[in-house]
């Protein structure tokens, strides 16, 4: 078996692009090898700012041979189709075919092609050319002479040359010769572009890595992380602080250097009187550096990643980073002092200028449904109405301000500092920057009531305003974030264990939506539809949130499927085998409830039985409705037809589970409702060992079937048990 090694180096490869380019090359490489037949035992891919670089392992000297049967047109068959057949599988003449007969005994041309595999190092020269010609950068450019051609290579920026060795572990690998637009394949790579530029001749992954650590350039990105975190970590104990740790920094850092070493530097503590976060934004965004806190407070040092192992010791680098950030801080200072002398309010009429979306008008059109929004909210979630009110109408002041504007990710974070320093309440300034929360599903979510009512508001305004514009997620598109606004909505709701009238609440939305431009109603569904749809889109993202916690899906769709029992007690039987299509339910806490009571009852020996009895009882009657109608047992039985004890006990125990649910469900009590369903499982077992419910009598057959229909539409009540997947009974 042999190895293949791969280099392409170039210059400066943009951080944010190695990962994916790491990988687009070991796809792209070993798709290329499977497709021709040569299977590989191991490959890893490796990023540098200078270099991509490939290691595939335990690969076939050559490819196995081809042996293939093609088939052919019939024997005297028109010339063209026997031409046809000739020239496609490669023969002279049909002296090279042989005949053959199908299972009918018509006879065929068949042509046997064997074909020698070629060497690998034979294939690999044909396809690495090809994939560095159409390597998929995000972003390339064309350089020297040869840019003038349309045809000539395009790579992230200008490669200079290109390894690509080949051969067993026990012996000298050889180059896999090829070239591209001029550059040609070898053996030959180079160092460190300041600490070790000569050329570096290599041969397998093992020699080439050594080789390259040697000159100065770390070749894989995990280890370049480990090493910048470790002597970040030293650098910090050693004077008594701490590292304040940024894993997505960490990873850009790793792809700016070949040779990590950490420095420190300072900065005057002057600074320090701006808010933290504004000095952390401020050094990570532009000087890529880590800020360092002792006692869970930020001090003024710093922490910089250099290329080089300089002379002074990174003096010189230290220096020239402590004045870039000695001038940025500065500029931040400006921007927030700029900023605290203008109150918020002061800021809205700006909001007016600012379009939140062609369709949907401006942000300040936006501020005004989101605060009257929260006013509503506020007595559901338990909030203050005139503080959460305040706070909405706040909550987008600081989209104006210098800070912001300098530093978008700020938004929210500094509308808090502002508004504490112009004295607000403290429950309004926290809900200013909570109610963007939470931004994924690791992110916290706001427990103050009236952070909960602001982000509730702003999440469901974006909602109904997309979906009453039917600009609603595609597929995998999802440009507006609604996915993430809607499962936002869906934590803050369960982990706060409040009850939400979704439906009233999105319906009050609407008008107010439609009103700010003619002609919204004549292009889109009715307020109605448009909540309906939805509201089916929280069901949904309700669903995957509970999967992901752990729910069976099948309990989801029975818990949403429970139908409220009627003077019509026997609903028309859904096509999934349970009732007809409930209204949706808009109350998120007690469906997850509802989950989790049915969860624990179906754990017991009850509640698999009952389930195993209604699945009987319900197949049962799918199949003689077919035969007396879907409303042949819509009235309740007769008690006078019952003539089995069988039919008095079960009759009893429906008429108890029905009054004992009802009762339990009134109060919301879901595992009460489900211990009150168990006490039907003896009857209902007893029930179908003794009693035939097909009788010859039509008169008992009627009576009998109404009465299972009676405990169809019981257990419907409380879920609808035919979704739940399980051994369905027969009669």
């Amino acid at each position: 078996m042999s190895d293949l090694l791969l280099e392409l180096f170039s210059e400066e490869i943009p951080a944010r692009m190695q990962r994916q380019a790491a990988d687009d090359l070991k796809r792209l490489v070993t798709n290329a090898l499977v497709d021709r037949g040569l299977t590989y035992e191991g490959a890893v891919a490796y990023a540098t700012p200078r270099r991509l670089a490939l290691q595939v392992v335990g690969l076939p000297s050559r490819q196995p041979d081809l042996r293939e049967e093609r088939k052919g047109p019939r024997v005297g068959a028109p010339e063209a189709a026997v031409a046809g057949f000739l020239k496609s599988a490669g023969l002279a003449s049909l002296d090279q075919a042989t005949v053959a007969k199908d299972k009918k005994g018509a006879e065929f041309y068949l042509a046997v092609i064997e074909r020698a595999g070629a060497e690998t190092i034979e294939v690999l020269a044909e396809i690495l050319p090809a994939i560095v010609k159409s390597f998929p950068w995000p972003k390339s450019m064309r350089w020297g002479a040869a840019s003038e051609r349309g045809d000539s290579l395009r790579w992230v920026r200008p490669l200079h040359s290109i390894v690509a060795t080949f051969g067993p572990e026990t012996e000298t690998p050889d180059v896999v010769v090829f070239e591209v637009d001029g550059i040609a394949s070898g053996n030959v790579t180079h160092g460190h572009r300041f600490l070790a530029p000569q050329p570096i001749r290599v041969k397998r992954f093992e020699d080439y890595a050594l080789s390259l650590e040697r000159a100065k350039v770390v070749i894989d990105p995990a280890r370049r992380r480990d090493i910048i975190l470790h002597d970040a970590k030293d650098l910090a104990f050693a004077q008594g602080l701490e590292l304040v740790e940024d894993a997505g920094l960490l990873e850009e850092v790793a792809g700016l250097v070949e040779w990590p070493v950490t420095l420190m530097g300072a900065f005057d503590e002057s600074f320090l009187s701006i808010p933290p976060e504004v000095i952390r934004a401020t050094i990570r965004v532009n000087q890529k550096c880590f800020v360092l806190r002792e006692d869970n407070a930020l001090t003024n040092r710093f922490i910089l990643v250099s290329n080089i192992e300089a002379s002074d010791g990174g003096a010189t680098v230290v220096a020239g980073n402590q004045r870039v950030i000695a001038a940025r801080l500065s500029d931040a200072k400006f921007f927030y002092e700029t900023d605290l002398k203008t109150r918020l309010e002061a800021r809205l009429p700006k909001l007016d200028a600012i379009v939140f979306h062609e369709r949907l008008g401006t942000q300040g059109e936006r501020v005004k449904r989101i605060a009257a929004l929260a006013k509503e909210l506020a007595p559901i979630v338990g909030a203050d109405a005139f503080l959460a009110e305040r706070a909405a109408t706040l909550c987008k002041a600081d989209l104006v301000s210098e800070m912001v504007g300098e530093f978008p990710e700020l938004q929210g974070l500094m509308g808090r500092y502002y508004a504490s320093a112009q004295g607000e309440d403290a429950s309004v300034a926290a809900a200013i920057e909570e109610h963007y929360k939470p931004q994924g599903p690791g992110d916290r979510i706001p427990t103050d009531p009236v952070s909960i009512a602001v982000a509730l508001a702003d999440k469901l305004d974006t909602l109904v305003g997309f979906w009453a514009i039917d600009e609603k997620p595609t597929g995998s598109k999802d440009p507006y974030a609604l996915r993430r606004a809607a499962l936002g909505v869906i934590r803050i709701v369960l982990e706060n264990e409040l009850r939400l009238p979704l439906h009233g609440v999105m319906a009050g939305l609407v008008p107010a939506i439609h009103a700010r431009r003619e002609g919204v109603d004549a292009r889109n569904k009715s307020g109605h539809d448009v909540v309906a749809d939805l509201l089916e889109f929280f069901i949904d993202r309700l669903k995957v949130y509970l999967r992901d916690k752990g729910a069976r899906h099948d309990l989801i769709d029975a818990a949403l499927g429970a139908v409220a029992e009627t003077e019509t007690p026997t609903p028309s039987p859904s096509p999934q085998g349970g009732g007809e299509q409930a209204p949706l339910q808009d109350d998120l806490l007690m469906i997850t409830r509802k989950v989790e009571a049915l969860d624990t009852f179906l754990s017991t020996d009850d509640g698999r039985n009952l389930l195993a009895g209604y699945k009987r009882a319900s197949n049962i009657l799918k199949a003689e409705e077919k035969k007396d109608g879907p409303d042949a047992y819509a009235h309740r039985h007769a008690p006078n037809l019952r003539i089995e004890p069988q039919e008095h006990k079960l009759a009893a125990a429906i008429a108890r589970a029905r009054e004992e649910t009802a009762e339990h469900l009134s109060k919301e009590d879901f595992a009460g409702a489900m211990r009150a369903l168990s006490k039907l499982r003896e009857p209902v077992d007893v029930f179908f060992d003794d009693v035939t419910v097909n009788a010859d009598n039509a008169d008992l057959r009627l009576n009998r079937l109404r009465l299972l229909a009676e405990l169809r539409c019981v257990m419907m009540g409380v879920a609808d048990f035919g979704k739940i997947a399980g051994e369905s009974a027969t009669a």
